[in-house]
């Protein structure tokens, strides 16, 4: 999720992605200058995580049980002088047989552990959270998972510095510098990717990343910097829901985009609502936002008639009462949608999905006062059943907080100057780099934090570099998080295979 929100997901990294060799001294590092008073009352002195710890499972799938081996663990990140400046914590899911693929996931933030991508999405075993009628206060049972990719590839899932048990071992102002800013992430994730394939003998096999929102920022900046600094090139990427060019959607300037980029998702949740979305009826509403809408908000006062054939255009795909619409002037802000199209029932609609509602406890003030529905919710049953899978089931036996989604790494997060392009550039480099990459760019339609249309727009602008079916954008029925609908995640899987598949 996105860095612009209070609700955002993201994670950290080290001073330039730079580690010792594995020899070096395990030694905490100290901030220069400060006392050793000052690092206990900072919780420097934390206890050592355990020693990996393993545990075999099974699930069931498509009436084939697999048979893997859960594994949690640690790899220590370290400065340029040995020191361990923090530790990743990853869980990791491997099955017996010959060459099998490996997939790191990562989920975004900043501050997101990858529990929603375990969990929900692509992991052996999932939690219901993330759809209408979930329940915070529902029982946290892990039930097998249609959806997951374990029959086809080992998943290895990262939570970084902050998220998860993930820790820095430094003070705050240090932390941000190493972790909590944009380019020191990529590289100290890239390095705990390399890391860990050193560790368990898997530089030769066939690599896959997946990254979900912020999580599909650090896709293309992981892989074009394993490309060129670490020397590992990944086979494929898949990028769900990302948020690949933050300056898309400044709705501060006269560009018509940030507008562009919405209202296809607003229309598509319209047509979900009267049972009559498909891409067909998607395609000619994509056709309008990037012809007559784009041109029509660019004319501007010049052509009196341009707003009144916006306005009527766009109460008509969205369903809305035409008064808002028309004092938008056909510019649809979403969190103003979010509360105005469920106002009647007294609801609001979640940025990630927006026919997923909780009730507005302030339905008078004058701004939404409450957090949003979908991250409200899905806090509580992912942090249950993670700890308990992690220390009780598998028997990684650590006390300390787990961070399913951490607010104070979001407040200390670091923007680097070249934050604001977006990873656009990198994922054209690293397509360009290696004729065998192929990316997939899965969407929700109903997804206005990430919303589709950016992403269309986007691949439409990129050089085909030889086969253009080499990068692709797909949408599924659903939002942010629209694996947590049964039939888009079989979709999504189906997919994901095919793209493992191609040569």
């Amino acid at each position: 999720m996105r860095k612009a929100l209070p609700s955002a997901l993201l994670a950290m990294l080290l001073l330039g992605g730079l580690h010792a060799p594995a020899h070096a001294a395990d030694k905490p590092a100290k901030e220069a200058g400060q006392t050793a008073d000052a690092m206990a009352d900072k919780n420097f002195h934390l206890p050592p995580f355990p020693a990996d710890a393993h545990v075999a499972q099974t699930a069931t799938v498509d009436g084939r049980t697999l048979k893997y081996t859960v594994t949690v663990g640690s790899l220590p990140v370290r400065n340029e002088q040995g020191e361990v400046t923090g530790e990743v914590v990853f869980t990791a899911y491997t099955m017996a047989g010959k060459d099998r693929p490996v997939t790191f996931a990562l989920n975004g933030g900043p501050g997101a552990s990858s529990v929603y991508l375990n969990f929900g999405a692509i992991g052996p075993k999932r939690v219901n959270f993330g759809v209408e009628g979930a329940n915070p206060s529902d029982p946290a049972t892990l039930r097998d998972n249609p959806g997951t990719w374990l029959g086809f590839t080992d998943l290895v899932f990262i939570d970084p510095v902050g998220t998860g048990y993930s820790r820095a071992l430094v003070a705050d102002k240090e932390a941000t510098k190493l972790f909590y800013s944009t380019d020191n992430d990529i590289k100290y994730l890239s390095r705990i990717v390399y890391d860990w394939l050193v560790k368990n003998g898997r530089m030769a096999s066939r690599k896959y990343l997946v990254g979900e929102s912020y999580g599909g920022f650090r896709g293309p900046r992981i892989t074009d910097y394993l490309q060129t600094q670490l020397g590992v090139a990944l086979n494929g990427v898949v990028l769900v829901s990302p948020y690949l060019n933050p300056a898309a959607s400044d709705n501060e300037n006269v560009s018509p985009l940030p507008w562009m980029l919405t209202l296809p998702s607003i229309a598509a949740a319209h047509l979900e609502r009267q049972h009559r979305l498909t891409p067909e009826a998607m395609k000619p509403i994509v056709e309008y936002t990037r012809g007559e809408y784009a041109s029509d908000l660019m004319r501007g006062r010049s052509d009196p008639q341009a707003t009144a054939r916006v306005v009527k255009k766009v109460t008509e795909l969205t369903g809305l009462d035409p008064v808002f619409v028309q004092r938008s002037g056909g510019r649809l802000e979403t969190q103003a949608y979010l509360r105005e199209v469920y106002r009647a029932e007294g609801k609001l609609g979640s940025r990630y999905d927006s026919n997923v509602t909780a009730w507005d406890p302030f339905p008078y003030a004058p701004r939404q006062r409450t957090g949003d529905p979908i991250l409200n919710g899905i806090i509580a049953p992912t942090t249950t059943a993670m700890v308990d899978f992690v220390t009780r089931t598998v028997g990684w036996k650590y006390g300390g907080r787990y961070n399913a989604l951490s607010y104070d790494v979001n407040k200390l997060w670091h923007e680097d100057e070249d934050a604001n392009q977006g990873s656009v550039s990198q994922l054209r480099e690293s397509v360009a780099n290696d004729p065998g990459l192929r990316v997939l760019i899965a969407h929700g339609w109903d997804d206005l934090s990430c919303p589709f249309m950016a992403s269309v727009l986007i691949v439409d602008q990129m050089p085909a570099m030889g086969d253009p079916t080499r990068v692709q954008v797909k949408n599924y029925a659903g939002g942010h998080m629209f694996y947590a609908r049964p039939d888009s995640q079989a979709e999504l899987r189906r997919d994901v295979m095919a793209l493992y598949g191609a040569k």
